[in-house]
């Protein structure tokens, strides 16, 4: 295979399920967590030939020491995510210039300090999320940063040509380990909204991300998977 592939946040959750893909199919992984020993223990779970490595996007300055020992990136998942309920009533200014930092800075130094890396051919998918479209109360620096990963894949793409940037916004995914815990009737309220009737799995996310990967004319797209929740 042609260079690695890299998913920041791939200790747990998404991140995981897509390391575990390109694993499963012979590509050499990296996989990141802020924690060392967690990313460690996530790539000895994996499996096949994947590295575990400690790296923090709240620490941006850090970053491109932490990824100095990389070999070349054909693909680039960045999936760390930091669950947020900052309401402006209650502001915490801290926990919005951590989330602010994490997901707009943190991002980009990511890209920045691949740039000698990536193979001609390579493409990068950032997650965002859903509460830039639906708001809730608590949600003012979520939506705002997802609302900055919306047009960061813009800037990213006519900048960096003709490397490929692409962003993936998922709905409530129902078998992921935050929302299983959920109560039912949470997950059942956006459910009956959900005109597919169902929501989210785990698969329909990995999916989509490959096909944003490695569709190699589908660049500075904003993709919803969502079942079409939005429209309810």
């Amino acid at each position: 295979m042609d260079g690695n592939v890299v998913v920041v946040g791939g200790s747990s959750g998404l991140g995981k399920e897509i390391a575990g893909h390109y694993a499963s199919n012979g590509w050499d992984i990296v996989v990141t967590s802020r924690d060392a020993d967690r990313a460690r223990a996530a790539a000895t779970e994996i499996g096949g030939s994947t590295t575990g490595i400690s790296l923090d996007l709240s620490a941006p300055h850090e970053i491109g020491a932490r990824l100095a020992d990389l070999g070349s990136v054909r693909y680039l998942v960045v999936a760390a995510v930091e669950r947020d309920e900052n309401t402006v009533t209650d502001y915490n200014i801290d926990g919005a210039i951590y989330l602010s930092t994490l997901k707009l800075v943190g991002y980009t130094e990511v890209v920045h300090a691949l740039l000698p890396r990536f193979t001609n051919d390579a493409a990068v998918v950032l997650f965002g999320g859903l509460a830039k479209d639906r708001p809730y109360a608590g949600s003012t620096t979520v939506s705002t940063v997802n609302g900055g990963v919306t047009t960061m894949i813009n800037t990213l793409a006519v900048e960096l040509a003709p490397l490929r940037f692409n962003a993936i916004h998922p709905a409530i995914v129902g078998d992921s380990p935050y929302w299983e815990g959920k109560p039912a009737e949470v997950l059942e309220a956006v459910r009956t909204r959900t005109p597919t009737g169902r929501l989210v799995t785990t698969a329909d996310v990995v999916h989509a991300v490959v096909f944003l990967l490695e569709n190699g004319s589908v660049n500075a797209v904003n993709l919803v998977v969502d079942g079409g929740s939005l429209l309810g």
